[in-house]
């Protein structure tokens, strides 16, 4: 079912028609932004204690070779050898994001479709270009889970988020490749997905599914988000059409030696490790949110990606509360399908989870007054 107008916060209903009701722009930066070395940082989903200090080394040698023009034939090599694919069906970005504006330049697209609640700039990207976006908002009844059916079929380009971000959720890839279709172009942010434990779901390397364009981002796990470094998997003719779009070297040197190394057999085997340790801290950080069901709290389950999205009363008084207690948490107003009762956590490690823990019960009681 398609609708005109936008829906309230609650996270019922199909679709809708993109309107102005929700801060596409707002990011988790911007809850640490001013205050932010006073505040324990559960808001940006970078994973902590990163990069590491070989990386920073790594990219530190780099600097060595700034007097010449980036050269990315090696990184993009890289990039395709880990994912097994042609070295033509990879195009390096400035993060994922800058593939989200590429893709609203470059593609001819009528019928835009994003699938919400997630990440909200693809659909700012396409706004900004001109589009008039459609949205396929999940249900929280539902568990947040992605019907197919539920996207129309005169949708020509289809973005969603895989595991998605806010909600955590990691749809089957069959229910994903069911997407596509002759003429569609469907877009999946995997940006996440190197967090997920031996990256199930993924559809990273898949040239079987006609119009699939595949997001990747190095900046998460690997604590590169001021770097900026990214990259898409597409077939070639969308390389090509993308890159079209790029200005000339977009992708600065310390950048590509970056996404060299965070490919490398060494650096698979250290995000994998990464990704089960995420996997048993974020299973501390729920069974405690759990403790808080009394209270009205209910934890969007099963959580997949390295932050988890919860439901609670009077959660603007809440993250108001634990920001005077030293926590910066994410609103969740600002995603379509959200309202002000939601909150985004991004996951710690269990002392940093025991410490927020306390300051909730806290927060929860005052906001209980």
């Amino acid at each position: 079912m398609r609708t005109e107008g936008a829906y309230g916060g609650d996270g019922h209903g199909a679709g809708s028609r993109g309107d102005d009701a929700h801060d596409l722009r707002h990011h988790g930066d911007a809850e640490v932004r001013d205050d932010g070395s006073a505040l324990t940082d559960l808001a940006v989903n970078v994973r902590a204690d990163t990069p590491p200090a070989w990386l920073r080394e790594h990219v530190a040698a780099s600097l060595d070779g700034l007097a010449a023009y980036p050269d990315g034939r090696a990184a993009r090599a890289a990039v395709a050898a880990r994912h097994g694919v042609p070295v033509e069906r990879v195009l390096l970005t400035a993060g994922a994001a800058e593939a989200f504006v590429l893709l609203a330049r470059a593609l001819k697209v009528r019928q835009p479709v994003v699938v919400h609640p997630q990440f909200t700039e693809p659909e700012a990207a396409l706004r900004d270009a001109g589009h008039t976006v459609d949205r396929v908002l999940l249900r929280a009844s539902d568990g947040f889970q992605l019907d197919p059916s539920a996207v129309p079929e005169d949708a020509d380009l289809v973005v969603i988020g895989n595991p998605t971000n806010p909600t955590s959720v990691l749809h089957p890839a069959a229910s994903i490749a069911a997407l596509a279709r002759p003429g569609r172009t469907l877009v999946v942010d995997e940006a996440f997905m190197d967090a997920v434990p031996g990256e199930r779901e993924a559809l990273a390397g898949r040239t079987d599914i006609p119009g699939l364009v595949v997001l990747r981002s190095l900046t998460k796990t690997w604590g590169l988000a001021g770097l900026r470094i990214g990259y898409v998997l597409a077939a070639p003719d969308t390389v090509r059409e993308l890159s079209r779009a790029q200005p000339l070297w977009p992708v600065s040197t310390p950048a590509l030696a970056a996404a060299e190394a965070c490919v490398s057999p060494r650096a698979l085997a250290e995000a994998a490790h990464a990704a089960r340790k995420v996997a048993s801290d974020r299973a501390h950080l729920v069974a405690g949110l759990r403790e808080f069901e009394p209270d009205g709290l209910r934890v969007v389950e099963p959580a997949e990606g390295p932050f988890v999205l919860i439901r609670l009363p009077r959660a603007v008084v809440v993250r108001r509360q634990l920001r005077g207690l030293g926590f910066a948490v994410r609103r969740g107003d600002t995603f379509p399908g959200l309202g002000d009762d939601w909150l985004r956590l991004a996951v710690r490690d269990r002392a940093t989870v025991n410490g927020f823990l306390q300051a909730l019960d806290r927060a929860v009681v005052v906001a209980g007054r």
